[in-house]
């Protein structure tokens, strides 16, 4: 054991940790010269197009350092903060983190929350400086950041470059001397702690552990504490570029089981593995649940096709422990469910997957929270209003209560001015201002719970440049002045589109939401007006021009009757084709009124 090291790779996103992962492969000959490719361990297509690492890969490396031969298990993380709770998975199951900064863009606000996620876990820091090859890199300052926020010697921070493998010695060096061997008794109770969980279709879920004490054999019985379900271990390995099969993995070590489970529902990520003859007592902990930010209803563009969208989304949530849905029904979409993401690229991501992995076609509607709402009738009884659509009418509504949050958000101080003027345009009320530095400020709001839900994260980034991070818990629920917004496209509401908003800013929503569909609605043979109204009161309206033909071309010259007559035997087809005209709203147009500020 005193010869195996776990680690994880914790950065902003784009700041080169797969890249950086690229090289440690090379450099301990984990690869092959054939198996090679630019960000090896980003095995979906998704993240080799965006760039982005959206799933925490696990891999094993073999290093020869003074003649005795290690093993270094890394965990490769996603940077962007819709995937933090896949880093906090990581961090769990390992003693050490490589705290990556790149040289040119310097610290940012998901290295400072992934650094204290590492330091509550007492993990080993090794601060690498990224990327120093870069013409507009800034090696010193960049340093000098990196000494203040950690506390350590400018010399103890390695300077490397992923692209040129610059420095991945001195790397290797350090992970095998600075990081502590993993504790742990081998002749213990079994003890092992789930960090992750894959779906493959041939061989059931595959399930990755780390063993803290006692050690796992194939064929034996082993029973999961969660769930207290009781399997045969058929397989047990550990994960090199393909997986390779072992007898036992040992405590200390990394490596993946099958048992045969098909349903994706009974193996929870963050339960502990033990033996099914002699139990160990103690569960491990260190794992939080997931806070999801926005909930969005995902309905399957076939209506038959809603069982097979269930267990897509079962086995998705198995490569995806953040996500949680819970079945609903939409008057004009049919059977589907109702999910919580961890924020917008979360969905989109979620989303493509669906699509990609599993060949679904779906339809997302408009997110939104759980709101209270009280009738004139019963002005006591709450109406749980989690679609716009059950909202009752204005005239027999006595008030809505809308859940609040205590937010808290940590910034540079150049960027107050924006940070507060983005949170008072979204209703948010300033509690508290503290310099935790004299850089770095921590400011306090209450506010709706609704209005972070569409932009509110994606804006919070852009007006502090990537800096702002933010967390949040909720404070209870308070009476607002809220109004249902509906859309109706040719005279009908489309429930998928309603939603529920502040009364002062509706008319304003309305407008922008009328404008964004006209752009993104084909045009049919008919005109198509677009409504944006509440309650029976329209508030703003824009219409898509029909297709015309020209039925005027054959007539040369000659008397304007003849040429009157034609045109109105159109307009009597088009009035006609209109009543029984139906309107398709496609994907983009669900999406794009959440964009309603591009």
């Amino acid at each position: 054991m005193k010869n195996i090291r776990n680690f994880c790779i914790i950065a902003h996103i784009d700041h080169g940790k797969s890249t950086l992962a690229d090289r440690l492969l090379d450099v301990t000959g984990t690869v092959t010269s054939r198996e090679k490719k630019e960000q090896l361990l980003d095995s979906m297509d998704l993240e080799r197009e965006r760039g982005i690492t959206i799933k925490s890969h696990a891999i094993q490396m073999e290093y020869m350092y003074e003649g005795e031969n290690y093993i270094l298990n890394l965990i490769d993380t996603p940077g962007h903060v819709d995937f933090s709770y896949e880093v906090s998975r990581s961090i769990a199951a390992c003693e050490g983190a490589l705290l990556i900064v790149d040289a040119a863009q310097s610290i940012q606000a998901q290295t400072i929350s992934n650094l204290y996620l590492a330091l509550e876990h007492d993990l080993e820091i090794i601060p690498i400086l990224n990327k120093v090859d870069l013409p507009s890199a800034n090696p010193e300052e960049v340093t000098d950041d990196i000494v203040a926020l950690l506390g350590c010697k400018p010399e103890e921070v390695i300077h490397a470059s992923g692209k040129t493998g610059f420095g991945v010695e001195d790397i290797l060096k350090a992970i095998i001397e600075k990081i502590p061997a993993p504790k742990g008794d081998v002749n213990a109770p079994l003890q092992a702690l789930i960090f992750d969980s894959v779906y493959n279709s041939y061989r059931g879920v595959e399930t990755y552990f780390r063993v803290f004490n006692g050690e796992i054999k194939k064929g034996q019985r082993i029973k999961f504490m969660a769930t207290k379900n009781e399997y045969n271990a058929d397989e047990v390995g550990t994960l090199k570029l393909t997986q390779v099969a072992k007898q036992s993995v040992k405590a200390g070590d990394v490596g993946y089981l099958i048992t045969g489970v098909k349903t994706a529902v009974e193996i929870k990520v963050g339960d502990t593995i033990t033996d099914a003859v002699n139990p160990t007592q103690n569960r491990i902990d260190g794992f939080e649940d997931v806070k999801p930010m926005v909930f969005a209803g995902i309905y399957p563009v076939d209506t038959d096709e809603y069982e097979e969208l269930r267990s897509s989304m079962e086995k998705l949530q198995l490569n995806d422990a953040s996500l949680v849905f819970v079945p609903e029904s939409s008057a004009a979409l049919g059977f589907g469910f109702r999910c919580g993401f961890l924020g917008m690229l979360h969905l989109e991501i979620i989303q493509e997957r669906l699509e990609r992995e599993f060949d679904m076609t779906v339809i997302t509607t408009v997110p939104n929270v759980s709101y209270h709402a009280f009738s004139n009738k019963h002005p006591d009884v709450p109406i749980l209003v989690n679609n716009p659509t059950d909202l009752p009418e204005p005239s027999k509504l006595n008030r809505v209560e809308e859940p609040y949050i205590k937010a808290s958000i940590i910034t540079k101080s150049d960027f107050i001015g924006q940070v507060m003027s983005l949170c008072i345009e979204k209703r948010g009320q300033i509690t508290n201002q503290t310099y935790l530095t004299p850089e770095r400020v921590e400011l306090t709001f209450e506010m709706p719970l609704a209005e972070i839900v569409f932009d509110f994260y994606d804006r919070l980034k852009t007006v502090s440049k990537g800096y702002a991070s933010f967390d949040y818990h909720p404070i209870g629920l308070r009476t607002s002045k809220l109004v249902r917004l509906d859309v109706l496209l040719n005279g009908s509401v489309v429930d998928a589109l309603s939603s529920l908003i502040h009364a002062d800013n509706a008319y304003h929503i309305g407008k922008k939401m009328c404008e964004k569909l006209r752009q993104l609605i084909p045009r049919q043979q008919f005109d198509i007006p677009i409504q944006a109204a509440i309650g029976a009161k329209i508030i703003s309206r824009e219409t898509v021009k029909a297709l015309r033909k020209d039925v005027t071309a054959k007539c040369y010259g000659g008397d304007i009757s003849r040429k009157r007559k034609l045109l109105e035997k159109q307009k009597k087809g088009k009035k006609r084709m209109r009543q029984i005209g139906n309107v398709e709203i496609p994907q983009e147009a669900f999406m794009a009124v959440l964009k309603l500020n591009d």
